[in-house]
């Protein structure tokens, strides 16, 4: 029996000892990593990245000082990996052994580092070296991008003239329409690529040029969102062309064919001035500063040039001004006793210089004319009721075009016209030859002027009521009958 017990006991000894055996084998096959996770480049320590092992075991996340470690993971084979929200996840393949501590260092990168620019815009129109151009040129081109982001472009645009480069930005589209180019100039165009990620890509550059500028010899005005805006057109009424922009007020041209200058008036502010610019709209420039261009009614003020286009005449208020294109040179050249000088033209070959005043509503009209001293040489027209303007001198200074209201009607709160006559006046004969027979009944003839030839007359023709369209008409003085509308909803011709 004792030895019954003794067999027992000592079984029981064996399977104890076998299972603190086993505990024991089971804890020697552990084992741990750690290490750090830097940026890539850099090596900044990066803080809060998820470390986790496939099979899963424990998951970490780094310190402040990109530190990390698991521990108590099972012997065996595993897949580490670092991964955190705006960075690229990275995996490295580990074997854990029993009672080891693996060291492992993660260099993560930004999670587009593997995103592909896009490809360089190839240009498509105009084809490089194009010639002939108009001033509004669409610019197109192709791209593409191996990933499918999302493509904004950014033209770039020069002229042979300056360095100044134009930037047009933030265009989703593969077209874009430049506006507003000069004639006669060689232009440079680039487009730019960027899907927002990678580095701008660059195309090659073209070259496009703009046609020369036509032969357009009348200036006019028309309503455009509000503002007037000067135009030129050819004698047809054709090829019209905007020289002015939109977002201003600018009207009254005058062109001056020595110059290839055309003079205008432009509201800054509360006031009005004189400003000067090419043919084409180029090289705009303020003339007066100082002193302004002012009157009683600014649709009805008018300037001159003089000195060959050197200097120009203006009236503000009572006093008539010259100054040299330039700004320079400002000069008080004649005042009348009270009444307010409206208009002016000046004769370059005489010297004389024709004048219209009138009262503070724009009546008691007087047209006469001035030597350059100031003396008085002519009286055209003097009292007359009702309103009256338009001069013009002739090149020979031999006759003088201006317009009369022949209905005599004085309505100072809105200057309304009800039967305003084209008149020619000879000097010589001192005799006013009436040019508006024929023009149609309940209509005014305004703003008339020579044409270069001074065969024809332009002139504004408009129906009395005050608030129809104004369109520009021509007709021969041989032939007054034949009365030819060139352009529809214009005013304020010029024709030289």
């Amino acid at each position: 029996m004792k030895e019954y017990i003794i067999k027992i006991i000592s079984a029981f000894v064996i399977i104890v000892t076998v299972s603190c055996s086993e505990d024991t084998i089971d804890l020697e096959g552990l084992g741990s990593v750690k290490g750090t996770v830097v940026r890539k480049g850099t090596n900044e320590p990066l803080e809060n990245v998820k470390i986790s092992t496939n099979p899963a075991s424990s998951t970490v996340f780094t310190n402040a000082e990109g530190v990390y470690q698991i521990d108590n993971i099972p012997s065996g084979d595993y897949s580490l990996s670092a991964q955190r929200e705006g960075l690229l996840a990275v995996f490295e393949g580990i074997t854990v052994l029993a009672g080891n501590e693996i060291e492992i260092v993660f260099e993560m990168d930004i999670e587009t580092a593997t995103n592909r620019p896009p490809t360089a815009a190839t240009l498509v129109t105009p084809v490089d070296n194009a010639v002939d151009l108009p001033l509004e040129v669409k610019l197109v081109w192709s791209a593409s991008d191996p990933d499918d982001d999302t493509i904004t472009y950014t033209v770039s645009l020069r002229n042979e003239e300056n360095a100044t480069i134009e930037t047009f930005e933030n265009i989703t589209d593969t077209t874009y329409t430049v506006s507003g180019l000069t004639y006669g100039l060689k232009y440079f165009w680039q487009v730019s690529a960027s899907d927002g990620i990678n580095a701008t890509v660059n195309s090659t550059t073209f070259a496009f040029e703009t046609a020369n500028a036509p032969n357009n010899r009348i200036v006019f005005t028309k309503l455009v969102g509000g503002n007037s805006v000067i135009y030129s057109a050819d004698e047809s009424g054709g090829t019209q062309i905007p020289l002015t922009s939109v977002s201003k007020n600018s009207f009254r041209p005058r062109r001056n064919v020595t110059t290839g200058k055309i003079a205008f008036l432009q509201s800054v502010g509360s006031q009005t001035h004189l400003f000067t610019m090419n043919e084409d709209g180029s090289d705009v420039e303020q003339v007066t500063s100082t002193i302004g261009v002012s009157g009683f009614n600014l649709e009805e003020i008018d300037f001159s040039w003089d000195a060959n286009g050197a200097k120009l005449l203006f009236p503000n208020q009572d006093k008539l001004y010259s100054i040299n294109i330039d700004g320079s040179g400002l000069v008080l050249i004649y005042q009348t006793t009270g009444d307010l000088i409206t208009e002016v033209d000046k004769n370059e070959s005489t010297g004389i210089i024709a004048l219209k005043t009138n009262d503070l509503d724009g009546y008691s009209v007087q047209i006469f004319t001035i030597n350059e001293a100031g003396v008085v040489q002519n009286t055209v027209l003097t009292g007359e009721n009702g309103a009256a303007g338009s001069i013009n001198l002739s090149v020979d200074g031999n006759q003088l075009l201006y317009s009369r209201d022949i209905s005599g009607s004085e309505t100072p709160t809105n200057y309304r016209q009800l039967d305003s006559h084209v008149f020619v006046y000879n000097f010589t004969a001192m005799t006013s030859t009436d040019l508006s027979t024929d023009k149609p009944a309940g209509t005014n003839d305004l703003d008339a002027r020579f044409s270069p030839n001074e065969a024809s007359v332009i002139v504004v023709n408009t129906s009395n009521d005050g608030i129809s369209a104004k369109n520009i008409v021509t007709f021969l003085i041989s032939d007054l009958d034949d009365r030819t509308t060139i352009i529809e909803k214009a005013a304020m011709p010029d024709w030289e």
